[in-house]
């Protein structure tokens, strides 16, 4: 049953009820966002330190491939005992997998400890969800979306500048071994009211696991494993592992995801779908803005991590607009709206690419692209709460999240291959935005069928 009743007028995100909780919440996003921009802004140089640049799309994905799998046992972790054991286990994996590629001396053991961080970041990003939708009123949850957003701001301004300082000063190692500290605030902050939250489960609201998921989950993270190795070994060989890794992902994928959402069914389907396309391709991209302006314009790591500044700003634009009541009948047409900016900004990053086109036009195309995300984004995770029983609430936000992250392995191991496949030269960028830019364009029109039919 749901733990939250509508309130008052005076019951806000920051009101003696949900006080403690937001704050705990945002603490954690907090958390999540400056490792993402800081990370982000080190990656080249330690990619290019460790000999690891064929590999610098592993990187990314394999973050990726792991958390698939743990977002599916913290869909059913939390449907069984309530969001905070998984949500600090995540919080220690996440922590764990930065000291590990911190400390690694070559770029295999570095992304191992990336995969860690997945397993750590699966956990928590479910948990978060499934906690937004059992403590909060329905009329709020905007506005938690709108906040999660709003904690990217601040990261997405000072964590480029201060990684990219980092970085320059005492190396890129510094970045991942500084960042686990801040894992002691948001457990210091949250966790009186996360486990007041967790507790006030009760007993019949609790579901045996599901073993046939979680087998499902566990193939399909591995066979995106086999198909980023694929990607990244170019011998005739590595089509066995493609075979291999697409036999266990599409079967997988099918039994994970809502029935009809690789055809855009109405309601669910296409909400999980159209999460999919517009992270998969936003990320899809981003991950290789920084490196195309250090390899080809030169750009120092802080200037190139900044670039992508000015999306985070925007994104938190882009959510709080979405969160407003006024645009609640217009949802839909907001999503719409969204997706089209951000395949404009995906093809506009690849303009530092003419030699005639300024460098910042990347971060002019990017701060497009963000108020489209914020857009998007949290207006999906709104939509899923509508139509989430709060039995299904873990399941459902897990399918999610996992079309999210299955989306991102796929097409940043796709980019990575191109990548590989061209050698890094400047066309294997412009091989890399515009087909991103293409199937985010694609899904404005799965934006037409998020709404059920009536009856």
């Amino acid at each position: 049953m749901p733990l939250a009743t509508p309130g008052t007028d005076t019951d806000t995100l920051l009101g003696s009820r949900y006080r403690a909780l937001t704050l705990a919440m945002v603490s954690v996003i907090l958390l999540i966002a400056f490792e993402a921009t800081a990370v982000g802004t080190a990656m080249p140089i330690a990619a290019r330190e460790l000999d690891g640049l064929p590999l610098y799309a592993f990187a990314f994905s394999g973050y990726f491939t792991t958390s698939l799998f743990a977002m599916v046992v913290s869909g059913q972790w939390c449907d069984r005992t309530g969001p905070l054991a998984p949500l600090i286990t995540g919080i220690g994996a996440f922590a764990a997998g930065l000291v590990v590629s911190g400390t690694a001396q070559s770029m295999w053991p570095f992304v191992l400890g990336r995969a860690v961080q997945g397993v750590g970041g699966g956990l928590v990003i479910v948990a978060l969800y499934v906690l937004v939708g059992l403590a909060y009123p329905e009329r709020l949850r905007p506005s938690v979306m709108a906040a999660f957003a709003a904690s990217w701001v601040l990261p997405s301004i000072v964590g480029p500048l201060v990684a990219g300082t980092v970085t320059e000063q005492f190396g890129w190692r510094w970045v991942f071994l500084a960042i686990p500290v801040l894992v002691v605030l948001p457990l210091l902050i949250g966790l009186p009211a996360l486990r007041r939250t967790s507790l006030q489960r009760h007993a019949d609201d609790r579901t045996a696991p599901d073993r046939r998921r979680l087998g499902l989950a566990l193939a399909v993270s591995a066979g995106a494993g086999l198909l980023q190795y694929a990607g990244q070994d170019l011998r005739p060989l590595s089509l066995v592992f493609a075979a291999a890794g697409a036999a266990l992902v599409v079967p997988a994928a099918l039994g994970l995801l809502p029935r009809g959402t690789f055809r855009a069914a109405r309601g669910l389907p296409s909400v999980v779908l159209l999460r999919g396309v517009a992270s998969g391709t936003f990320l899809g991209a981003e991950s290789f803005v920084p490196l195309m302006l250090v390899t080809q314009r030169h750009m120092s790591p802080t200037l190139a991590g900044l670039s992508l500044a000015g999306g985070g700003v925007t994104w938190g634009v882009g959510s709080w607009i979405q969160g407003r009541p006024r645009f609640e009948p217009h949802r839909e047409r907001l999503v719409a709206l969204g997706t089209l900016l951000m395949a404009a900004a995906i093809a506009g990053a690849a303009l530092p690419l003419l030699d005639a086109a300024p460098s910042w036009s990347a971060a002019a195309a990017w701060a497009v692209g963000g108020l489209g995300a914020g857009l998007v984004i949290s207006s999906l995770s709104v939509i899923l709460f509508k139509l989430s029983p709060p039995s299904e609430a873990g399941a459902n936000s897990a399918a999610l999240q996992v079309s999210d992250a299955l989306s991102s392995v796929v097409l940043v191991a796709s980019a990575g291959t191109v990548f590989a496949a061209l050698g890094g030269a400047k066309g294997a960028f412009t091989a890399i935005f515009i087909p991103l830019a293409a199937l985010s364009l694609a899904g404005v029109g799965v934006a037409a069928r998020l709404r059920q039919k009536a009856g």
